[in-house]
């Protein structure tokens, strides 16, 4: 009996990365099952980590999927050719969909509609769209009908409140998916030379080069700023970043007046002398996001998808717009709407000096609300329910599949 295939279409690097722990998954329920991906945005670097086939072209574009934040930006993608790609890329899809048994979509409308003209059957997962942002999620009146098709054999989404939000709306496909990643947020025992009993600040620049980059200069000036309004004896903090970034420490700490040591950032406050330690200390990782995540007291974010996990266990976070195009301040207004008390946004703009003085005077307020914190523990299981969306999602498929 032949394997089962499975196509993979998903429109951003968030939802390369939720489908590629779906995928993982189904590896592990069904060794058989051959599987391929259209990464319409970016690289599909998710997908390629895993060794999944890609069919079709793909190229980063200068906004990085984030167009919709500032038009600009969807100008660039149209002078670095975002039309002749996408359609290039559809008609890949097109043209091996019918070598598929199921499609599976992760994203918006774009994802939705390539797989709903393949004319084959699949599943929906629109990972980026939540009812929490309005308190009513008003579908484009295409995806309505893509989404209600009978070829579509079920809808996930990120949380339950949008799930129930689109039965209301006669979408009766509709459940309660999760967010896959959050299955294997497990620390692993990386030792992160913490100090017992002193809370610990997690610093979350982003990943994507060279936003990151400047997000993460933004939370050293920031640091500085918190040590000024509390001794450093106070806080410990620790910076989860990707390996393009570590490998600009050096000039990023150079700028900033920043000391380098094996991958220790070090900061002397003016007044303090050579002879005392320097007064603030980050410890910076390229492999412990997880357990720097789960170690922390709070996170200064400046990121989508590791901030919607550390609020989806618990944790409060502190977000100071960037230049973007991803995290501006419309992206992390947009945020606070989804993520809910759990998210507090400083500044209505790229962070001044001031903006980053208010920032630090909320970390230190926030860091001694003990009812607020007990709080954000409550939201972050509301909001995004418990684990297990990968096997939630992946069983489905197998069954739709006819492969239990």
């Amino acid at each position: 009996m032949p394997s089962k295939r499975i196509l993979f279409i998903s429109n951003g690097h968030g939802e390369d990365n939720h489908t590629s722990h779906v995928i993982q998954t189904l590896r592990q329920l069904c060794h058989s099952l051959e599987m391929a991906a259209m990464p319409i945005v970016g690289e599909g670097k998710a997908y390629r980590s895993l060794d999944i086939p890609i069919i079709g072209p793909t190229q980063t574009m200068p906004s990085g999927g984030f167009f919709y934040m500032k038009h600009l930006y969807l100008f660039k993608d149209f002078q670095a050719g975002l039309i002749g790609l996408t359609w290039r890329q559809l008609q890949a899809v097109l043209q091996s969909a019918s070598n598929y048994d199921l499609i599976m979509a992760t994203g918006d409308f774009v994802s939705q509609t390539f797989a709903y003209l393949t004319k084959r059957p699949f599943v929906s997962f629109i990972s980026c769209l939540s009812a929490l942002y309005e308190g009513q999620l008003r579908l484009n009146p295409l995806l309505c009908h893509e989404l209600n098709s009978s070829r579509c054999q079920a809808v996930f989404t990120r949380d339950s409140y949008t799930a129930a939000d689109l039965q209301r709306q006669g979408i009766a496909k509709a459940q309660f998916g999760g967010i896959p990643a959050l299955d294997r947020l497990v620390p692993v025992g990386k030792d992160l030379h913490l100090k017992p009993n002193i809370p610990m600040i997690a610093l979350l620049p982003g990943s994507r080069m060279p936003e990151a980059a400047r997000n993460f200069c933004l939370q050293l000036q920031l640091v500085v700023e918190i040590a000024k309004v509390m001794p450093e004896s106070k806080f410990q903090f620790r910076a989860a970043l990707v390996s393009n970034l570590m490998e600009q420490l050096d000039n990023i700490a150079k700028s900033e007046g920043w000391q380098l040591t094996q991958n220790i950032l070090t900061y002397s406050l003016p007044g303090s002398s050579a002879e005392t330690s320097p007064l603030v200390e980050i410890r910076c990782y390229l492999d412990a996001f997880s357990d720097i995540l789960y170690h922390s007291t709070l996170v200064i974010g400046m990121a989508g998808l590791a901030v919607d996990l550390a609020v989806a266990i618990g944790k409060p976070i502190i977000q100071i717009p960037g230049q973007g195009p991803q995290f501006t301040y419309q992206f992390a207004e947009a945020q606070t709407r989804l993520l809910g008390i759990s998210a507090q946004t400083i500044g209505t703009k790229p962070a001044t000096p001031e903006i980053l003085k208010q920032a630090a005077q909320r970390v230190v307020e926030t860091l001694q609300d003990s009812d607020y914190l007990a709080k954000c523990k409550k939201n972050g299981l509301e909001r995004f329910g418990p684990p297990g969306a990968s096997e939630r999602i992946a069983r489905f498929l197998l069954t739709s599949l006819g492969e239990t």
